[in-house]
C-alpha cells in the first residue's frame, strides 16, 4: 500500500505589502494545484497560511509516486495517413513523431465508419520527492505581483527579497533552491518576539512551530484576534469602533502576532470637523476612531501593534505622538483655511489642471456651472433652487486649493461644505458641495438634494463627455479615470428621480467644449457617448437579473435615455415573469404578424372589406394604440403592457378565423394593412420579435 505525506512549503521573506499578500493568498491554491497537477503528483487537500513574512503552503496526502499513464492520442484517418501503397505519408510522420513514437507503432481502430491511427506513449511512474523540487521552484515562479524586485547579487524576482525556504516531505527537506538559497527544516518566528531560527521536525509540525513562535498563520486567525481585542477595548471604555472592512484587512496583514491597544489625543482637537480626525487616523495611520453611544467621535482611538505586548505603554505612547502631530497639522491648516471666504479659492483653481488637454479646474468649474443650470432648468427647478444649483457648481472645487485638502485628499468636498457655511453659504448649496462627489462607487448613498444630484450629474458628465472628447474613454478593461464609475452613479440619479434628458445634456455638454474651442468630430463623440451609457444601463439591467433579451427588445424601439431603458426593461421583465403564457402568445403573436406585414402598402384599412374578427381586431387595434400612448406619455410602462396584452384574444382569432393571404387581391392587402397597424402598436414599447428569437 502506497504511503500518504504531508507537504509543506515555507516562503519567507521581508514583509509584503498587505494587499499584495491577500491576492497571493487567494491565488495561492489554484497555483499550487496546478503545478501539482501538470507534475501528475496524487494529492490530497492544499490548505494555504500567510503572514507579512511568508507564504506556507501544506498538502495532505501526497503519494510516494506518481502513477503510470499510458496515453492515446487519435491521429488523421488511414485515408490520409498511407497512401494507396500502404506506405505513411508525411502526415503520419508528423503525427508520430509529434507523440514521441515511431511510424511503425502507430495502431488502426475503427470509430463509427472511419478508421484512424493511433499513437499510445507510456509514462512510467516517477519518485515525488525527486520531483518536488521542481515543482516547488515553480510555484514560486508562477506568483504574479504587482511590483516585484531583485536584491543583492540575485536575478530572480520577487514581491519582497526572500529570506529563507522550509520545504519538507514529512521529515524528508526537499532541496528546493530560488535566489541562492536552499530549503531547509528551519523557519523564522516573529521578528521581534521570538525570531528563531526554529527547527521544524515535520511538515505537518510547522504552524504549531509558527504559533509557539509567536505568528498567527492565517488571515482568519489574525481578524479573530484583532475583532477581539477591538471588543474588549469596546467594553472597557464604552465605547464603539467602526471597522472599514479595507482598512481592517490591511491592518491584517500588517502584523503577525496583533495586539489591541487604546490611545488618546487632546480633547481640543474635536473642535476640527470630525472627517479630519477619522481621515488622519483611519486613512493615514490605520487607526480606528471609538464613539459613543450617539456615534459622536471620542478623544480615544483603537491602533494594532505588531510588537511586545510588555512594551504597551511605549508603544501607545508613541502613536500617540504621531496623532498629535498630524492633528495639530490638521487644526492649523483648518484654522487658515476659515480666514478667507470659500468663494475666494475659486479662481486659484487656474494652478490645478483638470487634464492637459483640457485645462484647468478653473475653466471645468466654469463649464459645469453652465451645465448644471441646464439641467436645473431642465428638471423645473423653481429661481431659488437654481440659484443655489449654480452658486454650489461654481464652489464646489474650491477646497482643492485649501490647506486641509491638500493635505487630507480624501476630505474633498466636506471640507468646502464646512468653508461654505462658515461663509454664510445656504445650507442646501453646504450640503450640494459636500455630496458632489457621491455616489462613489455601486451601491454608494446619493446625494441628498435634488440640487446636490444636479450638481454631481454636471460634474461627472463633464469629465467624461471632456475624456470622450479627447480620446480618453475607456478601452477594454482599462478605465484609468473610472468613467464607467461615474457614468454609473449618474445612471442611479437619473433612476432614482432625477427628471432631466441625459441626450440634451450630453448635448449641452458638448457645446460647452466646442465654444471653448476644442475641435473634435461632433456626431462620433456624441455617438460614443450614448453608446457608453447605453452599454453601462445594459451591465446594470443585466446585474439587477433581468434578462437580456427583455433589454434588447426595449432597445430595439430605438431608446436611449438610461432611466427609461431601465423602467421599461425592468416592467416588461415583471410582466413576462407574472404572466409567462400569456406573454410568449403575445411574443409569439406579435412575431407572426410581424413576419406577414408589409410596411410597403401603408396601414390605412377599409372597413367595408372587413368581417367581424377582422373588425374585432381592428377595433382592439384602435384602443390599445390609445392606451399605450397615454401609457408612455405617463412614464406607465406597466399600463402599456397591459394595453398590449389586451391584443392576445383578437390576434388569436384573427389567424385562426381569418385567411390573410386571400386569392382577392384587394382582400388580402386590407388584412396585411391591418397587420401593419397592429405592429404599428408595438413600435415603441418593444420588439417582441427579439424575445421569441432568444426563446427559441
Amino acid at each position: 500500500m502506497t504511503k500518504l505525506h504531508t507537504l509543506t512549503f515555507e516562503i519567507g521573506t521581508e514583509e509584503i505589502p498587505a494587499f499584495d499578500l491577500h491576492k497571493a493568498t487567494l491565488a495561492l491554491p489554484q497555483i499550487t494545484e496546478q503545478a501539482l497537477e501538470s507534475a501528475r503528483i496524487p494529492h490530497g487537500e492544499i490548505t494555504v497560511l500567510t503572514t507579512p513574512r511568508r507564504l506556507i503552503v501544506m498538502v495532505s496526502d501526497v503519494a510516494d509516486t506518481t502513477e503510470a499513464l499510458d496515453e492515446v492520442f487519435r491521429g488523421p484517418s488511414v485515408a490520409i495517413a498511407f497512401d494507396s501503397d500502404g506506405k505513411p505519408t508525411k502526415a503520419a510522420e508528423g503525427f508520430a513523431r509529434g507523440k514521441g513514437v515511431g511510424v511503425d507503432a502507430l495502431e488502426r481502430r475503427f470509430e463509427g465508419d472511419v478508421e484512424y491511427v493511433f499513437a499510445t506513449r507510456s509514462l512510467p511512474a516517477s519518485d515525488v520527492a525527486e520531483l518536488l523540487p521542481e515543482v516547488l521552484s515553480s510555484i514560486i515562479s508562477a506568483i504574479s505581483w504587482p511590483k516585484s524586485c531583485r536584491w543583492g547579487r540575485t536575478h530572480e524576482y520577487f514581491s519582497r527579497p526572500v529570506r529563507w525556504l522550509v520545504a519538507l516531505l514529512d521529515e524528508q527537506v526537499i532541496p528546493v533552491e530560488f535566489a541562492g538559497l536552499v530549503a531547509s527544516n528551519e523557519t523564522c518566528g516573529h521578528r521581534f518576539l521570538s525570531p528563531g531560527p526554529h527547527t521544524v521536525s515535520t511538515a505537518a509540525d510547522l504552524p504549531a512551530v509558527l504559533e509557539s513562535a509567536y505568528v498567527l498563520t492565517s488571515e482568519k486567525a489574525r481578524e479573530e484576534a484583532i475583532r477581539e481585542g477591538v471588543a474588549c477595548a469596546e467594553k472597557t471604555w464604552n465605547a464603539h469602533a467602526e471597522l472599514p472592512e479595507k482598512t481592517l484587512l490591511e491592518v491584517t496583514n500588517l502584523c503577525e502576532y496583533p495586539t489591541v491597544l487604546v490611545g488618546a489625543f487632546d480633547e481640543e482637537f474635536l473642535l476640527v470637523p470630525e472627517e479630519i480626525i477619522v481621515d488622519a487616523m483611519l486613512m493615514h495611520q490605520r487607526y480606528f476612531p471609538l464613539y459613543d453611544d450617539n456615534h459622536k467621535l471620542t478623544n480615544h482611538f483603537i491602533l494594532v501593534s505588531n510588537g511586545n505586548p510588555e512594551c504597551a505603554e511605549t508603544i501607545i505612547d508613541g502613536n500617540e505622538r504621531v496623532v498629535r502631530a498630524r492633528l495639530s497639522d490638521a487644526k492649523f491648516f483648518y484654522e487658515e483655511d476659515l480666514k478667507r471666504a470659500l468663494d475666494t479659492y475659486v479662481d486659484r483653481l487656474d494652478e490645478v489642471v483638470f487634464q492637459e488637454s483640457l485645462g484647468t479646474m478653473r475653466a471645468k468649474t466654469d463649464r459645469v456651472v453652465g451645465l448644471a443650470e441646464h439641467l436645473a432648468k431642465d428638471a423645473g427647478l423653481d429661481e431659488a433652487d437654481s440659484a443655489d444649483v449654480a452658486r454650489a457648481a461654481y464652489l464646489a472645487k474650491a477646497d482643492l486649493v485649501t490647506n486641509a485638502v491638500v493635505e487630507f485628499t480624501s476630505v474633498q468636498g466636506i471640507m468646502g461644505s464646512y468653508y461654505a457655511t462658515a461663509a454664510g453659504e445656504t445650507d442646501q448649496v453646504a450640503q450640494a458641495i459636500a455630496d458632489h462627489y457621491r455616489p462613489r462607487f455601486a451601491g454608494d448613498d446619493l446625494p441628498i438634494s435634488l440640487v446636490g444630484r444636479i450638481v454631481a450629474t454636471a460634474d461627472k458628465l463633464d469629465t467624461i463627455c471632456g475624456l470622450f472628447v479627447v480620446g480618453q474613454g475607456p478601452t477594454g478593461s482599462s478605465d484609468p479615470f473610472a468613467l464607467r464609475r461615474s457614468a454609473i452613479g449618474i445612471i442611479a440619479m437619473l433612476e432614482a428621480g432625477l427628471h432631466v434628458s441625459l441626450v440634451d445634456a450630453v448635448n449641452a455638454s458638448l457645446d460647452t467644449y466646442q465654444a471653448s474651442g476644442v475641435e473634435f468630430d461632433r456626431q462620433a463623440i456624441y455617438d460614443q457617448i450614448i453608446e457608453f451609457f447605453v452599454t453601462r444601463t445594459k451591465v446594470i439591467l443585466r446585474d439587477s437579473g433581468v434578462s437580456p433579451d427583455s433589454v434588447e427588445a426595449v432597445l430595439a424601439t430605438g431608446i436611449v435615455e438610461p432611466a427609461v431603458i431601465i423602467a421599461r426593461a425592468r416592467a416588461l421583465e415583471a410582466a413576462r415573469t407574472q404572466s409567462a403564457e400569456v406573454f410568449d402568445d403575445l411574443a409569439t403573436a406579435y412575431a407572426r404578424a410581424n413576419n406577414l406585414a408589409d410596411q410597403t402598402l401603408g396601414d390605412v384599412v377599409d372597413a367595408s372589406l372587413m368581417d367581424v374578427d377582422e373588425l374585432a381586431l381592428d377595433k382592439a387595434t384602435n384602443e390599445a394604440a390609445v392606451a399605450v400612448e397615454r401609457a408612455l406619455a405617463e412614464d406607465n410602462y406597466a399600463a402599456a403592457l397591459e394595453a398590449l396584452a389586451s391584443l392576445r384574444t383578437p390576434i388569436d382569432t384573427f389567424f385562426e378565423d381569418v385567411l390573410i393571404m386571400d386569392k382577392d387581391e384587394a382582400l388580402r392587402n386590407n388584412r396585411l394593412r391591418l397587420l401593419n397597424r397592429f405592429v404599428a402598436v408595438f413600435a415603441h414599447v418593444a420588439d417582441f420579435a427579439k424575445m421569441t428569437k432568444a426563446s427559441k
